[in-house]
């Protein structure tokens, strides 16, 4: 998603392919909070196994990795003392492939996001502890200090700092999910969406992109219909028969279902990506903390640490996000402007 986007809420879906739970973003449904088993690996045995219970969709990969004095230092007391990192998930009531879901163990919390929420935990020399929320109460869970930190795809957006400070570690990247019989591409310009149906979570940044679209193309007299479903196997099925010409999504989501698809018998392509912040800047995923907490800089410092000893770039590899890397991370780096917010 190389442009700022953040998915609001993640909804339930399973594909029949794999029985693995997809996030959809954008959910603004029911509220609750639940802690996750996190059993893959720990820092006191100088390794973090990524992408394990995956079912498929991450290649296991077990990297060296262990606390680094310098960085832990940076930590608040607090949390320094406390031993632990207390990790926001925005995943119920389900999540989605390859960001945040539910195990093939059926109770380990699995996917990119939590597993580089350990990598961090494991170089700031802390035991990971992960809550899911819905999405909603995952910002309410940062506000009344349940959590220290969330890591579960939120893109910085200037809105944002006025609460939370960010330490950045992936592009932000949305994609265009359609049928392969179609023959559609998006192709970056909005025109090519005139006529098509096209869904949507609710609530989320991609919703505001299209809506901003949709308005355009009136402007000009075209039309763009956009359709809201429930959860993901709603869209998916909406998809699959015909119903919708797209599904607008997070970029990994689209990349992860399109090679689930691939042997049924309506197989789909990414028919083209877009920068979640507009033709004019990147956007990007960032760990979110409470403004003036003191986490950004030990987070950032934790990230670039990985970066340069090369756990980030296998952690990106073992869930096939490679395209979507950072140089560095970077503290409150530029959000998506407070006009687009």
């Amino acid at each position: 998603m190389p442009t700022h986007l953040t998915r609001r809420s993640l909804l339930r879906g399973i594909t029949a392919a794999t029985a693995v739970a997809t996030l959809a973003t954008g959910l603004a449904a029911c509220g609750g909070d639940s802690d996750a088993a996190t059993n893959t690996g720990s820092a006191d045995s100088g390794t973090v196994t990524v992408g394990q219970f995956s079912n498929g969709a991450a290649k296991e990969t077990t990297l060296k990795v262990s606390e680094v004095k310098s960085i832990s230092a940076e930590l608040p007391d607090a949390i320094r003392k406390s031993g632990k990192l207390v990790i926001g998930s925005g995943t119920l009531p389900s999540g989605s492939a390859p960001l945040g879901y539910v195990g093939s163990d059926q109770k380990t919390l699995t996917g990119s996001e939590p597993d580089l929420a350990r990598l961090v935990a494991a170089v700031l020399g802390l035991k990971p502890e992960t809550k899911r929320f819905t999405w909603e109460n995952l910002f309410v869970g940062i506000d009344s200090g349940k959590v220290d930190v969330a890591f579960t795809n939120v893109t910085d957006t200037e809105e944002r700092k006025k609460k939370y400070e960010f330490a950045s570690y992936r592009q932000d990247n949305l994609g265009f999910e359609a049928l392969k019989s179609a023959g559609w591409k998006f192709d970056g310009n909005y025109e090519n969406l005139a006529g098509k149906t096209v869904s949507v979570g609710a609530g989320t940044n991609q919703e505001r992109i299209l809506i901003a679209w949709k308005k355009k193309l009136e402007s000009e007299g075209k039309k763009l219909t956009i359709k809201y479903f429930q959860d993901n196997n709603s869209t998916y099925l909406a998809l699959s028969s015909g119903k919708i010409d797209a599904y607008f999504s997070p970029n990994p989501s689209v990349a992860y279902h399109v090679t689930q698809t691939a042997r049924t018998n309506a197989p789909t392509v990414n028919a083209g990506t877009y920068s979640g912040a507009g033709a004019s800047l990147q956007g990007l995923i960032a760990a979110t903390a409470k403004k003036d907490s003191g986490l950004a800089k030990p987070l950032a410092d934790a990230i670039n640490h990985l970066i340069d000893n090369g756990q980030y770039a296998k952690w990106l590899a073992a869930w096939n996000l490679s395209n979507e890397a950072v140089a560095k991370s970077e503290v409150n780096p530029p959000g998506l402007p407070l006009t687009d917010s």
